[in-house]
């Protein structure tokens, strides 16, 4: 079938119709914007401004925020803008780098929580090995893997999606142009093009879930046998991270694992993924680590310190 596209532009549908709805949405996801970049800002600051930026987890960490940061940058500034507003529309071109972006900056999120994961496993299965196996110039060349490889995904998710022809309806049912809202408009057959969505974002998602959990198995698994001191503080760090693999990828599972449809709920499990995870993973990496909280006091209270001298 020849390749045509009649659309030039999209109406992305949003969460809600009901203007009532739709004002409270606003002030939740305004809120939580704020939230998100005032918490990974903090946890940036304060790992770059302290002896932390040294420790690989808390460089992986430094990472983390930065992408939690443009991850939700890339559909939360739209959603707003949507809700406040009474226009919907997105370019043809936007929706594409929309799509493109969310995917790029999703899978570097992906793949840094499984090297953070890698790197705490190492710390406490082989902690002898750990100065050797995590060093810097390790610690750069498995970011610009994770780089690489979300880069690779996204191009393949782009691209699956640009090729399909748009030549009747644009109404997309999200609040963010994704494959799956978009394989539903496309005017031609999409059972193969589903098929190999679900083999790029879901197995690569369920997979990485499986080696993430098996992971955290074998740390905990090794640390019963460790004294109570440091078997607490393994724990603790440990727990954070798998709440944000889970608070992560089960909403992500869910819409990508499954064969190209979509469901009502969906909207609502991406919430979770593009702004609630952001939004919650400064707080669980702060409240539940010594670390974090020392760095965060000393670095703000230093600062505090040296304003008020100026202002005396």
């Amino acid at each position: 079938m020849e390749n045509y596209n009649n659309v030039t532009e999209f109406a992305l549908l949003g969460l809600s119709q009901d203007k009532k709805i739709k004002n409270l949405c606003f002030l939740l996801f305004l809120f939580c914007y704020i939230a998100i970049w005032v918490g990974n800002l903090l946890i940036m600051i304060s790992i770059t401004c302290s002896q932390l930026i040294d420790q690989p987890m808390y460089f992986f960490l430094n990472y983390l925020a930065f992408s939690d940061l443009c991850y939700t940058s890339t559909v939360t500034p739209k959603l707003l803008t949507d809700l406040w507003a009474k226009c919907n529309k997105i370019s043809y071109s936007s929706c594409m780098a929309q799509l493109f972006a969310l995917h790029f900056f999703g899978g570097i999120e992906v793949f840094l929580l499984t090297v953070m994961a890698y790197d705490r496993n190492v710390a406490i299965c082989k902690p002898l090995y750990y100065t050797i196996l995590m060093n810097r110039q390790r610690c750069y060349a498995m970011v610009l893997a994770c780089c690489a490889g979300a880069f690779l995904h996204s191009f393949v998710q782009c691209i699956l999606t640009v090729n399909l022809p748009f030549c009747g309806p644009n109404e997309i049912d999200h609040y963010f142009c994704d494959v799956y809202p978009l394989l539903k408009l496309a005017c031609t057959d999409t059972v193969k093009v589903g098929i190999l969505v679900v083999a790029n974002s879901g197995s690569m998602g369920l997979g990485i879930f499986v080696v993430l959990m098996v992971s955290y198995f074998l740390i905990l698994y090794t640390i019963r046998s460790h004294p109570a001191g440091s078997r607490t503080k393994a724990l603790s760090t440990c727990s954070s991270h798998i709440m944000v693999v889970v608070l992560f990828f089960v909403p992500v599972l869910f819409t990508y694992i499954r064969p190209a449809t979509t469901f009502p709920e969906d909207k609502v499990f991406a919430l979770f993924y593009t702004i609630i995870a952001p939004m919650l993973n400064p707080l669980i990496y702060t409240l539940r680590n010594m670390e974090m909280k020392n760095a965060l006091r000393k670095v703000w209270c230093q600062e505090a310190l040296w304003i008020r001298r100026q202002i005396i």
